[in-house]
């Protein structure tokens, strides 16, 4: 089965010789932050190699939540929820976002004291996530069929949909002045003496003082070519979703071995942390030691795989003429292939808890390349060797709902404003100054 299908954009037919700022890749990051640019005056254009929301950013779980984040994120998402309110008025379209709340039950001893932990880094904050017990958790759940001692509940986060969300941001970036190129792809950042001065695309340069690159997946290979290193790494998830199922539950449920949200159409978007597949590639080895830490956290969620993408990753590593096509020209849109077993898996479980699944059918699967950092955190950052550039990439899987703030904090960076939250936590020279680099939560 192929991806979601996305709202279709229809970008401009011009390449503009210059702009304010340049940003690099059309998912939601890279259109929220264009949108911020577009709305403080800037003359800004985006440039997308494929369509917009092609990859990553119409393939998530559609979630838009503070519950489980890791600390560094909390800020920053609570200003994204605030952020997502207000999106619909703001960019003059439906995002499918609703305020429908999050529930975490306590599965087992374990669950209740990793999430019990957790709750201590909202606590004094203007958030009302708290724990509840089980008669709580059963009135909003009153199918659940599992043993469990109450729960998480964050009634302030929410869903939207991916494959609406990204594309009304762009319009509505060329609604207030900006430029939206699809089927663009950058080849090259335009550095002189060690400063970015531009974008080389497939369809000639573009001059700007500035330039964001929130290429997802991509961003690596990109910024590699320029002489920044990031450490970045690939994982698959596979994701499914059902047909409409009347009475289902209606707030956004995470349960042992299954994430269960309500789609707009009135079927649910279905699937697990453990729905990983993880393939072996030359930068497996090179952030090895980077990643060992978060890899002896979460290697239950991981299947490594060695397989072509190993030897497609090593040839494209290699230097290339930004006169001539490109690693971003032959791959227009990553649509990595699903693993139906562990879908089928969490689909399963989700209807063991909650039954009233068993009248759902599967719609369709499909799976995503995720973007990850060593410690799962976002880079937001300015990049000091190279004056002039901005990385806003490497959400590693749960950047869809933090993605507005995430757009706001880099369009600050890109445009010399003072950050709205402090972004030293999301700084990339966080990897290479002796900090210790481990998530803090799971995602």
């Amino acid at each position: 089965m192929p991806g979601p299908t996305v709202e279709p954009v229809e970008g401009a037919a011009t390449l503009p010789a210059e702009a304010d700022v340049v940003v690099v890749g059309g998912g939601i990051i890279g259109t929220t932050t264009a949108l911020e640019l577009a709305e403080r005056g800037l003359k800004v254009v985006l440039c997308e190699k494929g369509i917009i929301a092609g990859e990553q950013s119409s393939r998530n779980w559609g979630w838009v939540r503070l519950a489980r984040r890791d600390p560094r994120e909390i800020e920053l998402m609570m200003a994204s929820i605030r952020i997502w309110e207000g999106m619909a008025e703001r960019v003059g379209a439906d995002v499918g976002y609703t305020q429908c709340g999050v529930v975490v039950p306590f599965y087992d001893a374990a669950s209740e004291a990793e999430n019990t932990e957790w709750l201590k880094n909202v606590e004094g904050r203007q958030t009302r996530i708290e724990r509840i017990d089980r008669d709580a958790v059963n009135r909003m759940l009153p199918q659940l069929n599992y043993e469990h001692n109450g729960g998480i509940y964050a009634p302030h986060d929410g869903r939207a949909e991916p494959q609406k969300a990204a594309p009304a941001v762009a319009r509505a970036v060329m609604a207030k002045g900006g430029t939206v190129l699809t089927g663009c792809a950058v080849r090259a950042l335009d550095v002189e003496g060690g400063v970015v001065k531009g974008v080389i695309t497939e369809k000639g340069r573009i001059k700007a003082g500035a330039v964001v690159v929130a290429g997802g997946a991509w961003s690596r290979l990109l910024l590699r070519q320029a002489g920044v290193t990031l450490p970045q790494l690939k994982v698959i998830n596979s994701v499914m979703r059902t047909t409409p199922v009347e009475d289902g539950p209606t707030v956004t449920v995470r349960g042992p071995n299954f994430s269960v949200r309500k789609r707009a159409d009135g079927g649910y978007t279905i699937s697990t942390l453990v729905a990983n597949d993880f393939d072996l590639t030359p930068d497996s080895f090179r952030f090895f030691m980077k990643f060992w830490p978060a890899a002896k956290m979460e290697w239950r969620q991981l299947r490594p795989r060695l397989g072509p993408r190993f030897w497609r990753e090593w040839r494209e590593f290699a230097p290339w003429d930004p006169n001539r096509e490109s690693p971003f020209e032959e791959i227009r849109i990553l649509d990595p292939k699903p693993n139906k077993r562990l879908t089928d898996r969490a689909f399963a479980a989700a209807k063991k808890a909650l039954p009233v699944l068993e009248k759902a059918e599967v719609a369709q699967r499909w799976a995503g390349m995720i973007d990850v950092t060593p410690d799962a955190v976002p880079v937001i950052s300015k990049v000091e060797s190279r004056p002039g550039l901005v990385i806003a990439t490497g959400f590693s899987g749960h950047g869809f709902g933090l993605g507005p703030a995430g757009g706001r904090l880099a369009a600050d960076l890109a445009s010399g404003s003072a950050p709205f939250v402090d972004p030293a936590a999301f700084r990339l020279s966080r990897f290479f100054d002796g900090s210790r680099i481990v998530p803090l939560t799971g995602v």
